[in-house]
Protein backbone atom coordinates (compact mmCIF):
# COMPACT_ATOMS: atom_id res chain seq x y z
CA UNK A 1 0.00 0.00 0.00
CA UNK A 2 1.19 3.89 -0.80
CA UNK A 3 0.89 6.13 1.99
CA UNK A 4 -0.57 9.19 1.16
CA UNK A 5 1.54 12.09 0.91
CA UNK A 6 0.96 15.09 3.32
CA UNK A 7 0.45 18.31 2.93
CA UNK A 8 0.78 20.15 5.72
CA UNK A 9 1.06 24.17 6.84
CA UNK A 10 3.19 25.64 9.24
CA UNK A 11 3.11 28.15 11.94
CA UNK A 12 6.38 29.57 12.90
CA UNK A 13 6.08 31.42 15.93
CA UNK A 14 7.40 33.95 18.36
CA UNK A 15 5.73 32.58 21.34
CA UNK A 16 2.69 34.09 21.29
CA UNK A 17 2.12 35.18 17.37
CA UNK A 18 2.42 33.48 14.09
CA UNK A 19 5.39 35.79 12.15
CA UNK A 20 7.04 34.82 8.59
CA UNK A 21 9.82 36.02 7.16
CA UNK A 22 12.65 35.15 4.40
CA UNK A 23 15.43 33.29 5.06
CA UNK A 24 14.97 33.29 8.90
CA UNK A 25 15.45 37.22 9.42
CA UNK A 26 13.25 40.18 8.75
CA UNK A 27 9.89 38.97 10.44
CA UNK A 28 6.53 40.01 10.24
CA UNK A 29 3.58 39.52 11.86
CA UNK A 30 1.15 36.34 10.37
CA UNK A 31 -2.16 36.30 12.59
CA UNK A 32 -3.42 34.41 15.78
CA UNK A 33 -1.92 30.74 15.82
CA UNK A 34 -4.86 29.12 17.02
CA UNK A 35 -7.30 31.08 14.44
CA UNK A 36 -5.35 29.95 11.50
CA UNK A 37 -5.01 26.01 12.88
CA UNK A 38 -8.69 26.31 13.24
CA UNK A 39 -8.67 27.28 9.32
CA UNK A 40 -6.18 24.87 7.96
CA UNK A 41 -8.33 22.33 10.22
CA UNK A 42 -11.17 22.74 8.19
CA UNK A 43 -9.58 23.24 4.86
CA UNK A 44 -8.22 19.44 5.03
CA UNK A 45 -4.43 19.87 6.30
CA UNK A 46 -3.21 16.42 7.02
CA UNK A 47 -1.11 17.74 9.85
CA UNK A 48 -0.38 21.26 11.23
CA UNK A 49 3.13 22.51 12.85
CA UNK A 50 3.95 24.92 15.47
CA UNK A 51 7.35 26.36 16.42
CA UNK A 52 8.77 28.66 18.68
CA UNK A 53 11.40 29.85 16.33
CA UNK A 54 13.17 32.48 18.67
CA UNK A 55 12.59 29.94 21.76
CA UNK A 56 16.48 28.60 21.22
CA UNK A 57 17.98 32.06 20.24
CA UNK A 58 16.17 33.45 23.54
CA UNK A 59 16.28 30.62 25.57
CA UNK A 60 13.19 29.74 26.64
CA UNK A 61 10.88 26.96 27.12
CA UNK A 62 8.65 26.97 24.30
CA UNK A 63 5.38 28.72 24.74
CA UNK A 64 2.97 25.68 26.02
CA UNK A 65 -0.44 27.72 26.19
CA UNK A 66 0.15 29.12 22.30
CA UNK A 67 0.38 25.45 21.97
CA UNK A 68 -2.73 24.38 24.18
CA UNK A 69 -4.67 26.60 22.17
CA UNK A 70 -3.53 25.72 18.83
CA UNK A 71 -4.48 21.92 19.83
CA UNK A 72 -7.93 22.77 20.87
CA UNK A 73 -8.97 23.50 17.61
CA UNK A 74 -7.92 20.39 16.08
CA UNK A 75 -8.77 17.01 14.34
CA UNK A 76 -5.86 16.56 12.87
CA UNK A 77 -2.53 15.86 14.57
CA UNK A 78 0.26 18.23 15.67
CA UNK A 79 3.62 18.82 15.77
CA UNK A 80 5.14 21.28 18.30
CA UNK A 81 8.38 22.22 19.06
CA UNK A 82 11.54 24.76 19.78
CA UNK A 83 13.74 25.04 23.05
CA UNK A 84 12.91 21.18 23.84
CA UNK A 85 15.78 20.68 26.01
CA UNK A 86 14.61 17.35 28.20
CA UNK A 87 11.86 14.94 28.37
CA UNK A 88 10.21 17.07 30.92
CA UNK A 89 10.06 20.01 28.40
CA UNK A 90 8.89 17.20 26.19
CA UNK A 91 6.06 15.90 27.97
CA UNK A 92 4.43 19.48 28.72
CA UNK A 93 4.41 20.22 24.83
CA UNK A 94 2.49 16.32 24.82
CA UNK A 95 0.18 17.22 27.27
CA UNK A 96 -0.85 20.42 26.16
CA UNK A 97 -1.87 18.36 23.16
CA UNK A 98 0.67 17.74 20.51
CA UNK A 99 0.93 14.62 19.27
CA UNK A 100 4.64 15.03 18.25
CA UNK A 101 7.47 17.25 19.49
CA UNK A 102 10.27 18.62 17.51
CA UNK A 103 14.03 19.29 18.53
CA UNK A 104 17.00 20.66 16.69
CA UNK A 105 19.06 23.25 18.35
CA UNK A 106 19.74 21.07 21.95
CA UNK A 107 20.00 17.82 20.21
CA UNK A 108 23.19 19.37 18.54
CA UNK A 109 24.29 20.30 21.57
CA UNK A 110 23.37 16.94 23.42
CA UNK A 111 22.65 14.12 20.09
CA UNK A 112 21.39 11.15 23.52
CA UNK A 113 18.24 13.86 24.00
CA UNK A 114 17.03 12.69 20.67
CA UNK A 115 17.38 8.51 22.83
CA UNK A 116 16.10 9.95 25.90
CA UNK A 117 12.89 11.48 24.49
CA UNK A 118 12.44 8.07 21.95
CA UNK A 119 12.37 6.29 24.75
CA UNK A 120 10.01 8.12 26.64
CA UNK A 121 7.29 8.82 24.40
CA UNK A 122 8.44 6.53 21.62
CA UNK A 123 10.60 7.46 18.18
CA UNK A 124 6.81 8.19 16.24
CA UNK A 125 6.44 11.28 18.77
CA UNK A 126 9.97 12.28 18.26
CA UNK A 127 10.62 14.76 14.90
CA UNK A 128 14.44 15.77 14.48
CA UNK A 129 14.27 19.39 13.00
CA UNK A 130 17.09 19.86 10.88
CA UNK A 131 17.93 23.55 9.74
CA UNK A 132 20.63 24.02 6.86
CA UNK A 133 22.18 26.06 4.16
CA UNK A 134 24.34 24.72 0.66
CA UNK A 135 28.04 25.12 2.04
CA UNK A 136 29.81 24.21 -1.55
CA UNK A 137 29.31 20.27 -2.50
CA UNK A 138 27.41 19.84 0.80
CA UNK A 139 24.82 20.94 3.04
CA UNK A 140 25.42 22.65 6.40
CA UNK A 141 23.19 22.25 9.59
CA UNK A 142 22.95 25.35 11.46
CA UNK A 143 20.94 26.03 15.32
CA UNK A 144 18.96 28.41 17.22
CA UNK A 145 16.84 29.42 14.53
CA UNK A 146 19.42 29.75 12.01
CA UNK A 147 21.66 31.92 13.82
CA UNK A 148 25.07 29.48 14.66
CA UNK A 149 26.78 27.52 11.89
CA UNK A 150 27.81 23.96 13.07
CA UNK A 151 29.90 22.61 10.64
CA UNK A 152 27.73 19.65 10.34
CA UNK A 153 27.35 17.99 7.66
CA UNK A 154 23.34 18.05 7.46
CA UNK A 155 23.00 14.16 5.49
CA UNK A 156 25.65 12.56 7.88
CA UNK A 157 23.57 14.37 11.01
CA UNK A 158 19.93 12.97 9.99
CA UNK A 159 21.55 9.62 9.78
CA UNK A 160 22.80 9.97 12.98
CA UNK A 161 19.42 11.33 14.42
CA UNK A 162 17.31 8.50 12.78
CA UNK A 163 19.93 5.89 14.48
CA UNK A 164 19.23 7.66 17.87
CA UNK A 165 15.77 7.51 17.46
CA UNK A 166 14.06 10.31 15.56
CA UNK A 167 10.88 8.83 13.61
CA UNK A 168 10.53 11.93 11.53
CA UNK A 169 12.80 14.64 9.93
CA UNK A 170 11.75 18.10 9.40
CA UNK A 171 13.68 19.29 6.66
CA UNK A 172 14.28 22.77 6.28
CA UNK A 173 16.38 24.62 3.36
CA UNK A 174 17.39 28.02 5.01
CA UNK A 175 18.49 29.08 1.17
CA UNK A 176 15.24 28.46 -0.08
CA UNK A 177 12.89 29.93 3.34
CA UNK A 178 10.31 32.50 2.40
CA UNK A 179 11.68 32.82 -1.23
CA UNK A 180 9.19 31.14 -2.98
CA UNK A 181 11.97 29.73 -5.63
CA UNK A 182 10.81 26.32 -4.89
CA UNK A 183 11.83 22.85 -2.71
CA UNK A 184 15.74 22.00 -2.49
CA UNK A 185 15.27 19.20 -4.86
CA UNK A 186 18.41 17.88 -4.51
CA UNK A 187 19.06 18.17 -0.69
CA UNK A 188 15.29 16.65 0.29
CA UNK A 189 16.30 13.86 -1.82
CA UNK A 190 19.89 13.72 -0.19
CA UNK A 191 18.45 12.80 3.17
CA UNK A 192 15.47 10.85 1.66
CA UNK A 193 17.81 8.02 0.39
CA UNK A 194 19.74 8.37 3.59
CA UNK A 195 16.90 7.75 6.19
CA UNK A 196 14.57 5.06 6.61
CA UNK A 197 11.80 7.16 8.46
CA UNK A 198 9.58 9.99 6.90
CA UNK A 199 10.92 12.95 5.13
CA UNK A 200 9.36 16.34 5.78
CA UNK A 201 10.50 18.84 3.35
CA UNK A 202 10.33 22.78 4.00
CA UNK A 203 11.59 26.12 2.17
CA UNK A 204 10.98 27.76 -0.83
CA UNK A 205 7.08 26.35 -1.86
CA UNK A 206 5.07 28.38 -4.55
CA UNK A 207 3.35 26.61 -6.63
CA UNK A 208 1.56 23.41 -6.96
CA UNK A 209 4.09 22.15 -9.24
CA UNK A 210 6.83 22.68 -6.59
CA UNK A 211 4.82 20.03 -4.33
CA UNK A 212 4.74 17.96 -7.37
CA UNK A 213 8.36 17.86 -7.69
CA UNK A 214 9.46 17.57 -4.50
CA UNK A 215 7.34 14.31 -4.11
CA UNK A 216 8.52 12.92 -7.31
CA UNK A 217 11.98 14.21 -7.45
CA UNK A 218 12.81 14.60 -4.38
CA UNK A 219 11.22 11.75 -2.49
CA UNK A 220 9.55 13.72 0.51
CA UNK A 221 6.89 12.01 1.82
CA UNK A 222 5.03 14.89 3.26
CA UNK A 223 5.81 18.98 2.12
CA UNK A 224 5.27 21.95 4.52
CA UNK A 225 5.03 25.52 4.14
CA UNK A 226 3.69 28.88 5.16
CA UNK A 227 3.13 31.95 3.66
CA UNK A 228 1.71 31.13 0.69
CA UNK A 229 -0.95 29.64 2.95
CA UNK A 230 -1.50 32.30 5.62
CA UNK A 231 -1.60 34.57 2.51
CA UNK A 232 -4.53 32.61 0.40
CA UNK A 233 -1.73 32.44 -2.40
CA UNK A 234 -2.88 28.66 -2.22
CA UNK A 235 -5.71 27.09 -1.04
CA UNK A 236 -5.42 23.36 0.25
CA UNK A 237 -7.90 21.57 -1.54
CA UNK A 238 -7.18 23.31 -4.84
CA UNK A 239 -3.41 22.00 -4.18
CA UNK A 240 -4.02 17.98 -3.18
CA UNK A 241 -6.70 17.92 -6.29
CA UNK A 242 -3.94 18.95 -8.63
CA UNK A 243 -1.52 16.29 -6.96
CA UNK A 244 -3.97 14.12 -6.96
CA UNK A 245 -4.77 14.15 -11.14
CA UNK A 246 -0.89 14.21 -11.51
CA UNK A 247 -0.51 10.63 -9.55
CA UNK A 248 0.33 11.98 -5.96
CA UNK A 249 -1.89 9.71 -3.56
CA UNK A 250 -3.05 12.60 -0.92
CA UNK A 251 -6.06 12.41 1.33
CA UNK A 252 -9.21 14.24 -0.12
CA UNK A 253 -11.56 15.67 1.67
Amino acid sequence: MTLARRIIPCLDTDGERVVKGVQFVNLRDAGDPAALAGRYNREGADELVVLDITASRDQRATFVQTVRRVAAELAIPLTAGGGIRNVEQGRAVLRAGADKITVNTAAVHRPFLITELAAEFGSQAVVLAIDVKRAGDHWEVFTRGGRDSTGQDAVRWARDGVSLGAGEILLTSMDRDGTRKGFDLALTAAISRTVSVPVIASGGADAPGDFLDVFVQGGADAALAASIFHDSVQGLGELKRFLASNGVPVRLT
